[in-house]
């Protein structure tokens, strides 16, 4: 019995969490993330090419704050590994949208 509960204390000492100041952090980077291009959109500011790309930077933006912030993806003694991990899986994806739309685009049969 004491072997379990020793064993259930190791597993959770091994985890790192986020103090209550990173959280708040990263919720209201979140929400000022969240905001820029709501009201960007909303005002009609800028052409569309340019709000297209507000989007897509703020997208960008919000996924690294959740990783940071709320994944811990830096902390911990695996963080190098976590994020070789990261850019492997972001590098795969961009391979297959990229390859995908490329695809699309250019394999239209003409009549």
């Amino acid at each position: 019995m004491s072997q379990a509960n020793s064993h259930g204390h190791d597993a959770h000492a091994g985890g790192s969490h986020g103090s209550l100041k990173s959280y708040v952090i990263g919720f209201l980077l979140s929400i000022v993330l969240t905001i820029i291009p709501l009201v960007v959109i909303l005002n009609h500011m800028f052409g569309e090419t340019t709000r297209i790309a507000i989007i897509l930077l703020m997208a960008i933006l919000q996924f690294a704050v959740q990783l940071v912030f709320f994944m811990h993806l830096k902390e911990g003694e695996n963080a190098r590994w976590n994020m070789m991990a990261l850019v492997l899986g972001l590098i795969i994806l961009l391979t297959i949208v990229a390859g995908s739309l490329w695809i699309m685009t250019y394999n239209q049969v003409a009549h």
